[in-house]
């Protein structure tokens, strides 16, 4: 039993013993001191400042000569890399912001009811969906950049602007008109 003990406690100590495979701290310090040392080395060379090659001197002749004098003024010119289509949409950009009734055609919009022996008359517009809103004279409304003109006792007369395909504007005036009750 005694042989059994002890040949266990041979094996076990012998198995535990292990080789060391990775670098100790000290290998592991020195090599982080270097590499520290090696990463200010770089950025001290980027603080440098770096000599720039000089420019060849122009030809003297007509072909490729530079005149020094020449100086370009860019104030009232067309920048020539801007596209015709940019400089057409950024006006549309001033009016992205668009107003709820603005997102319809009229002929979607109801007249729903008026006040209009004010002051300042009022008209209740619904949309297709049944939301209801207030407008006054010069009141954004219509997909064609359309503003009320006028309120009056059942109808609200808005100008609208149309573009045809030749690019000319025309304006057109709509009447929005209240829904009578029939029957009783």
């Amino acid at each position: 039993m005694r042989r059994i003990s002890l040949s266990l406690v041979l094996v076990a100590a012998i198995g535990c013993e292990e080789a060391a495979t990775g670098p100790t701290t000290a290998e592991f310090n020195q090599e982080r001191e270097a590499l520290k040392q090696r990463a200010a080395q770089k950025v001290e060379r980027a603080k440098a400042p770096t000599q720039v090659a000089q420019a060849p001197a122009a030809p003297t002749g007509n072909l490729g000569g530079v005149d020094l004098e020449f100086v370009y003024d860019a104030a009232g010119k067309r920048d020539p890399f801007r596209s015709f289509l940019m400089d057409k949409s950024e006006s549309l950009l001033d009016r992205a912001v668009r107003g709820p009734l603005e997102q319809f055609d009229l002929a979607q919009l109801s007249l729903e009811a008026v006040v209009w022996q004010t002051g300042n008359p009022r008209a209740l517009i619904a949309d297709p969906s049944g939301e209801t809103y207030i407008v006054a004279e010069g009141a954004r409304i219509g997909k064609n950049e359309g503003y009320v003109i006028e309120i009056e006792d059942s109808l609200v007369r808005v100008k609208e602007t149309y573009v045809d395909y030749l690019g000319r504007e025309t304006t057109k005036d709509i009447e929005l008109r209240m829904r009578r009750n029939e029957g009783g």
